[in-house]
């Protein structure tokens, strides 16, 4: 076991900064009042709440504060925009469009609505993970509601042409959603200029904390409720707010956006130099997503003739964390849903493993890592009925 240990699971969740922490920290022994509260400290904690759905607000250019419900995450924001609007409208209709590649807290809201009676059609992608738009317009239907379609996807990186899609759903009186959790940060978010009427975030992929999101709803979208009780947020998301990380994920996606454009161009750094060393040092292998359009925080690389989960075990005895894939499924043994969906052969896709940088990762950290990966692959294919140069 090595002492030394380089995180590359950055998709999966990231640290807290300093300076989201520290924001936090009075909310925990300091400023502790409930929001729902009348007396002076659930005024101070009001006061925190809306500093936080103001900085949000202006991050992803909404409109206003009070399109802004907080959530305990992305799961729950998504859970929410797809039954909650499904739902709101079923009147006029039971018919949702949503791709093939979704996040399963996407993917398993509209399964929960098939039970109920819903029709949902779930569309395909190319081999570079692109939605394909002609799809869309096929399956758009007079009873059509809601179009869900995620901005990046997080096991690939590609990113979709959500201005495009949304503007088909409006052209058609569609409602439209888009699961940002991973594209805050990594691209410009401006929720006007792309016709988005619904958008989920989470805090604990862009340096704030764990267990709590954010839903933007524009004004005049119904949503019925998926939770019940004292009428927070609204009446639209019941439960005491969970303040400290409120006020985190408020710094964290304001401070994501102010710093986008340098960070970006650092991840590209460290990204380009990492692909530049792994030609130099390993054979056969093929980079899975969008070779322009995408992210530049996630490499999904299929080695041939290694088992992924097998590689990501080995690299972590050598202290380097990686993943498999999308680090919600990450324990289970099935192939990825994205891969089959791109049409990546099933022996290539069980060969795939994601790295996710972070903009604190040095040019001897990646000169480590993949000497690491070298070797570890060179292991495994030295024990593999696998011949590593066929795809």
């Amino acid at each position: 076991m090595m002492d030394r240990k380089i995180y590359l699971d950055n998709a999966a969740s990231t640290y807290v900064s300093s300076e989201v922490l520290n924001e936090m920290l009075p909310c925990f022994n300091a400023l502790y009042g409930n929001p729902s509260s009348l007396h002076s400290f659930g005024r101070d904690a009001t006061a925190m709440l809306d500093k936080a759905r103001d900085r949000i607000k202006d991050s992803i250019n909404a409109e206003k504060a009070s399109e802004i419900y907080f959530t305990s995450g992305g799961t729950e924001s998504n859970n929410m925009a797809i039954l909650g609007v499904a739902r709101a409208y079923a009147n006029k209709g039971k018919h949702i469009i949503t791709s093939q590649i979704e996040h399963p807290s996407v993917l398993e809201a509209c399964a929960q609505l098939e039970k109920e009676g819903f029709k949902i059609s779930y569309v395909p992608v190319d081999a570079n993970g692109l939605v394909s738009i002609p799809d869309i317009l096929h399956e758009i239907r007079k009873d059509t509601t809601l179009i869900s379609i995620m901005t990046v996807n997080n096991e690939v990186g590609t990113i979709q042409n959500i201005k495009s899609i949304a503007k088909i759903a409006h052209d058609y009186g569609i409602i439209f959603h888009t699961d940002a959790v991973q594209a805050i940060g990594q691209i410009v978010l401006n929720v006007q200029d792309m016709e988005i009427d619904l958008l989920s975030l989470s805090a604990h992929k862009i340096h704030g904390p764990k267990g709590v999101g954010a839903l933007y709803v524009k004004s005049g979208i119904k949503l019925e409720p998926i939770t019940y009780g004292g009428g927070q947020e609204r009446g639209k998301r019941s439960g005491t707010e969970n303040l400290p990380g409120i006020v985190g994920l408020g710094k964290a996606v304001e401070l994501a956006t102010k710093n986008h454009i340098i960070n970006n161009k650092k991840l590209k750094s460290i990204r380009d130099y990492f692909l530049s060393r792994v030609a130099e040092k390993i054979e056969f292998y093929q980079i899975n997503g969008h070779q322009h359009q995408k992210t530049n925080e996630i490499v999904n690389i299929s080695f041939y003739g290694v088992e992924g989960e097998s590689l990501m075990m080995l690299l972590d005895l050598a202290g380097i964390c990686i993943s498999t894939g999308s680090a919600c499924s990450s324990k289970a043994t099935q192939v990825s849903h994205v891969l089959k969906a791109m049409k990546v052969p099933e022996e290539v896709a069980a060969c795939s493993v994601r790295f996710s940088f972070d903009t604190n990762i040095s040019a001897a950290d990646v000169d480590y890592v993949v000497d690491e990966l070298a070797k570890a692959i060179a292991k495994l294919r030295s024990i593999s009925t696998v011949q590593a140069g066929r795809a």
